[in-house]
Formats: C-alpha cells, structure tokens, sequence
C-alpha cells in the first residue's frame, strides 16, 4: 500500500492518484441508500445547465444532513493525503453527491480553482476527492483528467475539447484524490446505470470554503463532531491567527463556556 507521502507525490507530478480499498461494499451500500433518502426529502432533481449536468443529481451540504457523511470527510486513509497536498489546517470546501445519469453528456474541461484570480502555476490551493460508490468505467461517466495540467500556466476554456483525457477507471471503494488545478471534468454516461460518487472537497485553510460550513451545517449538529472535524469545517483559527472571534477561537461558539483567548495581547 502506498502512503500518504507516496500519494502525495504523485499528485504533485500528475495532479492525480487513485486510492483503492478505502472502504467496503457495506458503506457504499449505506450511503447510496441514504443518498436516495435524502434526494427524495429534499426534492432534488437534475441540473439545468450543462457543468451541472442535465441528467446529473446532486445533493450539497452533506455534513448536515447525516453521521455517515462525517466518517468520509476526516477519513484515516484519504485526509492525510490531502495535509501532505495542502497542509494540516486545511478545510472542508464542499461535501456532496453527484449522480450521473443515463444519457449524460461529459461535463465541460475545467479546473476546481479556476475562480481563485492568482497567477498559474500556484501552490496547491485546493485539495478534491471524488469517492466511487459505485464502480467507476469510461462508460458510465468516470470522472476525466488531463494528467499534469495542473502544472499549466493557463486555465482551459470551458466548452472547448482538449485531447489528452483519460478517465480514472476504478472500483467502488476506491478514492481519486487530486489538485484543484487539474483539468477535468465528469465523463459521459453511455451506459444503463447510474454513476454515483461523493465530492469530498478540501482547501487550504486561508483560502474561503465553496460551502458556507459554518452557517450551512446547524451549530448543533456541528457540536457532536470530533474535535477534528470541528477544526476542518471551520471552527478552528489557521495559523495561530485567521479566523478568530475577539482573539478567541470559534470553537468556542459550540461549547458554550467562556471564550477563551489564544492570541495575544
């Protein structure tokens, strides 16, 4: 088995690595049942614009709506890889399921930090991994990389056609963990079957989340999250400074007891 520091290298070389066994047919099976709950409570329904997809449901906000979703966003076999990517005071971006659908067209050549407007290359800004609950194929829609475009000075041009793609074949279970530069995008879906995997998106803890964690998941549903957990969505300070409250940490917001000052006078 690789580890943390293995998968990491090969991030920074190809902007890609796929993580095989991360969990077992019991979870995925879990999870895609209460995906299907939770796609019903909420109305959910196809996109309406070509990067979402026409014939692709997705479900955002993840962490708030279950505890089997905590279990996937401080992982013991994926999260490490995506500190050695960014760093330890990462966060939780955005937390969701993409399902797509029969018929699917591929989603548009883009890369997850294209909106951030600093000069490319850059250091890794945003950490992503798309987790297959179901098997991934390059016919039902496996998620498409350019390998080492990460590395390029430019963003693509979303709606043009790049040559160059390859599609991350891999079994349920397994995790693609990548750079938020990569060029990529969801494949088409010219199978029967649906292809469903978790979005489980990381930045750097200076960088602002996709998802407003703090004010998206209820402060008490955020109470009864691991001590780490709390830190990855936000109720932490990076670096000994960003994000404080009157010098004192947000966490402090969950417990209820007096603030407690860590920075200085």
């Amino acid at each position: 088995m690789s580890t943390a520091t293995e998968h990491a290298a090969r991030i920074a070389r190809d902007g890609f690595t796929i993580v095989p066994n991360v969990f077992n047919a019991a979870f995925a099976e879990e999870t895609l049942a209460d995906l299907e709950r939770l796609t019903r409570v909420l109305g959910e329904g196809p996109g309406k614009n070509i990067f979402e997809g026409l014939a692709t449901v997705r479900v955002y906000n993840l962490l708030a709506h279950g505890k089997i979703y905590e279990r996937i966003a401080e992982h013991a076999s994926v999260l490490p890889i995506v500190e050695e990517v960014l760093d330890r005071g990462c966060l939780v971006s955005s937390l969701s399921a993409i399902s797509i659908g029969p018929g699917e067209a591929a989603q548009p050549i883009h890369a997850d930090d294209m909106l951030i407007p600093i000069p490319r290359p850059h250091v890794p800004l945003v950490c992503n991994t798309m987790w297959a609950l179901t098997d991934f194929t390059e016919e039902n829609g496996a998620t498409r990389v350019l390998p080492g475009t990460h590395l390029s000075p430019d963003n693509p041009e979303l709606g043009r056609s790049y040559e160059g793609s390859v599609p991350a074949v891999m079994p349920r279970g397994s995790v693609l963990v990548f750079n938020g530069s990569i060029w990529h995008g969801g494949g088409a879906n010219r199978s029967g079957d649906t292809r469903v995997g978790i979005a489980m998106n990381y930045c750097a803890g200076y960088i602002r989340q996709q998802e407003n964690q703090q004010l998206g998941i209820p402060r008490e549903v955020a109470k009864g999250f691991s001590p780490r957990l709390r830190k990855l969505v936000g109720y932490g300070i990076y670096r000994g400074l960003l994000g404080h409250i009157d010098k004192c940490s947000p966490v402090d917001l969950l417990d209820g007891g007096p603030p407690r000052r860590v920075l200085g006078e």
